[in-house]
């Protein structure tokens, strides 16, 4: 796995097609019918590297219609409870933009502290990152990962795992670049996706219209060698079997391996 993460810096950065904007209202159910895609296919993924000039990594991703800029700073010193320990740590961010869903949504922190939903998920994103690099291989700095989402259109945590994996081995890329590295740090990739059961239905890689009219929904971060990560799973309007639980899981399995996929085909573009 090593050798997919060092890809060479000779050709251009993936950019994507044109993206419809924007946030679909909630649908009538007549409406959620899938057209584009199969049940169990992803959306459309696209990976654009080096998106911005200023931070050591950065990636915007684009799922459908959600898109997300996924940036990574490097700190120069690690959290108080680490200082002296010779390691890293890594941290993440998240925020959804105001102008991201169709309803204006107030910035994080303007009411006084971040909301519930936002701070939940940059601790799922940080948990699932820290899976994929050792941290005692990096110098007493802090990775931080800001994933900040431009359009949300439904699976904004799952989507933001997967652009800040790349982020971060660019950040890396950067690290080892300025001779800080004692040995290559990144154990390999993360990916994550949706699964969830709409009308009777299980989808994968779900849109919000899906997301907003599901019974169940799971989300599922994987390593690209196949183990488990996290695994959330809710009963929105209704409680599931362990059957549907292990069919959920087999499809989130397959999604997975196909956003390896793409990942790993996005670094080996430069």
């Amino acid at each position: 796995m090593a050798n997919e993460l060092r890809p060479s810096l000779s050709s251009p950065p993936l950019r994507s097609r044109a993206r419809p904007r924007g946030n679909p209202r909630r649908p009538h159910e007549d409406q959620l019918a899938r057209t584009d895609r199969t049940k169990e296919e992803i959306r459309p993924l696209v990976f654009e590297r080096a998106y911005t000039a200023q931070a050591a990594g950065s990636v915007l991703v684009t799922a459908g219609r959600t898109k997300i800029l996924c940036t990574v700073s490097i700190q120069e010193s690690v959290p108080q409870w680490l200082a002296g320990s010779d390691k890293a740590w890594l941290s993440a961010e998240y925020s959804m933009l105001p102008g991201a869903t169709r309803q204006r949504k107030l910035r994080d922190g303007r009411a006084g502290r971040v909301d519930a939903r936002s701070l939940e998920i940059q601790r799922m994103i940080g948990r699932a990152l820290r899976s994929v690099v050792d941290l005692r291989l990096l110098p007493e700095v802090t990775l931080w990962i800001d994933c900040d989402v431009l359009d949300a259109d439904g699976g904004t945590r799952t989507t933001a795992i997967n652009g800040a994996c790349l982020a971060l081995h660019d950040a890396l890329k950067s690290l080892e670049a300025a001779g800080r590295l004692r040995c290559w740090p990144m154990l390999g990739l993360v990916s994550a996706t949706s699964v969830g059961i709409v009308r009777g239905e299980l989808l994968v890689d779900l849109e919000y219209q899906e997301d907003a009219a599901a019974d169940v929904d799971l989300n599922v971060v994987r390593l690209a060698d196949g183990r488990l990560v996290e695994v959330q799973g809710t009963a929105e309007k209704r409680a599931f079997t362990d059957d549907e639980l292990q069919r959920m899981l087999g499809l989130a399995e397959a999604a997975c391996a196909r956003i390896a996929e793409l990942q790993t085909a996005a670094l080996g573009a430069r």
